[in-house]
């Protein structure tokens, strides 16, 4: 039985990519089930919920305030996160792994990404922040987007620019696509995603 709840969608065959989307605080396996399907065409979707709630609210892993993550459970359920990619690629023979998240679902791919440099070969990050010093890892080969809002009052543009800078320095070919608003979707960041996926997830 999987460690997660999940919605899915097939792919075109076997080798499709296998695209892994995750959703903000207080959204749903749905939240980006749809949109998914528009940006890569023809993959195979799995979406999991997140198994945290906060007064209600699901989420990948615990905070104690607004930026202020239980380090431990984190850690915790980015091992388990890991097991359950591994396991649903372990089912095809998928030639591209790639992984879409925004705000919490971006903060948990991030992490998984830190914590499993191989496992992903692209990834799409949508207003994430990482309020730590990420591990040293190897991304050479590994592609990156990096969507953000300059008046982001969760995800400061410092925080964006660093993870951008992170990524690039271990050897990731990484974009940042900002727009002028705050923390919400815009849809000049998901036309960025769309071009991005379609570059990466050939």
């Amino acid at each position: 039985m999987s460690a997660y709840h999940f919605a899915e969608a097939a792919g075109s065959g076997p080798e499709a990519p296998l695209f892994l989307v995750f959703h903000g605080t207080g959204g749903d396996e749905n939240q980006f089930f749809g949109l998914a399907g528009q940006l890569l065409a023809g993959a195979r979707i799995v979406a999991p919920r997140g198994d945290v709630s906060e007064h209600g609210a699901l989420r990948y892993f615990r905070r104690t305030g607004e930026g202020v993550y239980d380090m431990d459970d984190l850690a915790l359920r980015t091992g388990r996160m890991a097991d359950f990619i591994a396991e649903r690629k372990g089912e095809g023979r998928p030639r591209k792994l790639v992984g879409l998240g925004y705000s919490n679902g971006a903060n948990i791919l991030a992490s998984v990404q830190f914590a499993v440099p191989d496992l992903f070969d692209a990834s799409v990050l949508m207003h994430p922040l990482i309020p730590f010093a990420p591990p040293e890892a190897d991304f050479a080969g590994k592609s990156v987007l990096i969507t953000a809002g300059r008046r982001d009052p969760m995800a400061p543009q410092a925080a964006s620019q660093g993870l951008h800078d992170y990524f690039a320095a271990h050897g990731a070919r990484t974009e940042l696509a900002w727009h002028e608003g705050g923390h919400e979707l815009r849809q000049e960041e998901l036309l960025a995603a769309r071009d991005f996926l379609a570059s990466v997830a050939g």
